[in-house]
């Protein structure tokens, strides 16, 4: 038995230097990364507080929105920067249209928010707000530096990151079982320093969990050779947009025949999709032969995954159909990369968990380095009391 505890005392001082060398030589990155991603956690929320007007519209009593083809037109005609290559329709009828406009040879375009009702242009994705946020975001992926230099510092200092979750857990266990839950609480009325300790080891063990699945995604845009991995553990074919996807051969043209209009597309895709959603809309051009539309839950649980269909625009006939809970679990694991470190994957309710547990990330380098002073105070004070010692020996 006493051998035991002394293996187990070896293992713990072990990775108790593992987990103090590391923290100190990556913990103020650390800081700033998981202070950033707190920020950015509400980042749409925030955004839609700051300018209401931009992302809510007043709904006439009785009034129907626009048709689709009228409202596109209408803008195109109006901004005259490009064609609408895709349209975001709310189930909420109180908000926004996100009209997404391509110029020629752009892949991504920018979003402009549209009244449905009236057609008016309510804003577009340049504000003040999304600045501050853009800058947030690249603190947060490159420390604002170049990408070839801050992308491979955040990602190294992620998998020290991962190290001290995994190191952090083996310190915490404790070396009697039942002493367990000495753990798993805060003793308020101790003093600061061991409030300051408790802080750093409760709240370290509950958020532990959801840390580790941060770092374990966020590695995913920090290197080629990761995320190449994580697809073959996976299983899955890896696409370099983000998210796994078959290989798309060149589409054939476009089939002959009158275009169904977006409402009689709509109407098709809620008879597939048969519950309240917000759908995304990509509209076909001349080299495209299929209209792609993805529906998205809406709620407070609601999944950040939607489903897909692919649909003939002249016929309306489904071409191809994707629910997303009904693909295996590897796929959806794969197509949810990115929800499950942005913390959406379940909606608000997830959202609010990560907001938490990346708020206490952010503590833990504080936490950590006050302990670590404090020993080393101790181990001062006991190096002065021992010399102290012998010096009275020695005059005796």
């Amino acid at each position: 038995m006493t051998s035991s505890i002394f293996s187990w005392k070896r293992i713990r001082k072990f990775f108790n230097d593992i987990h103090l060398w590391l923290g100190i030589g990556a913990g103020l990155i650390l800081f700033v990364v998981c202070l950033t991603g707190t920020i950015y956690t509400f980042r749409t929320e925030i955004e839609e507080w700051l300018e209401p007007e931009k992302y809510f519209v007043e709904a006439p009593a009785n009034a129907e929105p626009l048709p689709a083809a009228e409202l596109i037109s209408q803008v195109e005609s109006e901004l005259n920067v490009g064609k609408v290559g895709s349209i975001t329709i709310p189930a909420d009828p109180e908000r926004a249209y996100t009209l997404n406009i391509k110029k020629e040879g752009e892949r991504r375009g920018a979003n402009y928010y549209v009244n449905p009702y009236s057609g008016a242009v309510t804003g577009d994705g340049e504000s003040v707000a999304s600045g501050f946020f853009m800058t947030v975001f690249r603190l947060h992926r490159w420390l604002l530096l170049d990408t070839e230099v801050g992308r491979p510092i955040v990602g190294w200092a992620t998998v020290i990151f991962a190290f001290l979750v995994i190191t952090g857990m083996v310190i915490w266990f404790p070396q009697r079982i039942k002493s367990w839950k000495q753990g798993l609480k805060i003793k308020w009325n101790a003093n600061w320093k061991r409030i300051n300790h408790d802080l750093h080891n409760a709240l370290g063990f509950y958020a532990s969990f959801f840390l580790l699945i941060m770092a374990l995604t966020g590695l995913f845009w920090s290197f080629d050779w990761y995320r190449d991995g994580l697809y073959a553990v996976l299983g899955v074919e890896n696409n370099r947009d983000g998210g796994p996807g078959e290989a798309r051969e060149n589409a054939p043209e476009a089939p002959a025949g009158e275009l169904l209009s977006l409402e009689e597309l709509l109407a098709v895709a809620d008879g597939e999709l048969a519950y309240t959603g917000d759908y995304r809309v990509s509209l076909p051009n001349e080299k495209q032969s299929t209209v792609s539309i993805s529906k998205y839950k809406t709620g407070f649980f609601a999944p950040a995954a939607g489903d897909q269909l692919s649909l003939d625009p002249v016929s309306g006939a489904v071409t191809g159909k994707e629910i997303f809970a009904e693909k295996p679990f590897n796929q959806r694991v794969a197509r949810s990369i990115k929800a499950l470190h942005v913390g959406n994957v379940y909606g608000t309710f997830s959202k609010i968990i990560y907001f938490i547990s990346c708020l206490i990330a952010t503590s833990l380098p504080i936490t950590g380095t006050i302990i670590w002073i404090n020993k080393l105070k101790k181990k001062r004070k006991r190096k002065v009391k021992q010399a102290g010692k012998r010096a009275e020996a020695v005059l005796q």
